[in-house]
Order: structure tokens, then sequence, then C-alpha cells
């Protein structure tokens, strides 16, 4: 079942996502199960919804891939992480990628 992902990570700038992002490199190797993913920053906070085929795609991904970019970029403090099924999913004709 498709599950939602919402994260607020106290502490984290948008170079520190960046970075991460550059050292997973998730946009080119596109984890399995990653439906969409979308990021914003409030002062001093970083927040994510992303959309997998299942929780267990996110859990493989970010022990695989995720942990090590995290600790390699230094990402101090844990995000508060939460997990709910999806009840619908649709998708904008023409919608794509990219920042």
């Amino acid at each position: 079942m498709a599950v939602v992902l919402t994260l607020r990570w106290a502490g984290v700038t948008p170079d520190q996502y960046d970075a991460m992002l550059d050292t997973v490199g998730w946009e080119e190797r596109v984890p399995d199960g990653l439906v969409l993913h979308v990021a914003w920053f409030e002062p001093g906070v970083m927040h994510v919804t992303d959309v997998w085929n299942a929780e267990e795609d996110f859990r493989r991904f970010f022990a695989e891939r995720l942990a090590p970019a995290v600790q390699q970029v230094g990402l101090a403090g844990q995000p508060d992480v939460r997990f709910t099924p999806a009840h619908r999913r649709f998708v904008a004709p023409g919608a794509g990628g990219g920042a």
C-alpha cells in the first residue's frame, strides 16, 4: 500500500540538504518505490513530503543510501518522521520533476 512520509528536521539548512542530494544522487538513481519527493524550508527547519509505494521501500533506501549520506554531510539531531497510508494519488497531466 502506498504511504505518505512527512518529515520535519530542525537545524538542517538548504545547503546541507543540497549536499546530501549530491551525495545520494536520488534524482539520477531514483530509489525503488519512490513516487514523489518535495522539500521546503522554514527558518531553521527542513520539511519533506514523500510518496512511496510502501514504507519498506523508504526504510531500505534510508538504510542503504540515505543514512550514510546523512553521516557524511554531518546532519545533527534526528528528524520527526511519520508514515500515513495514502488514500488516493493523482498526478496532474504534464507534471514533471526537477527543481
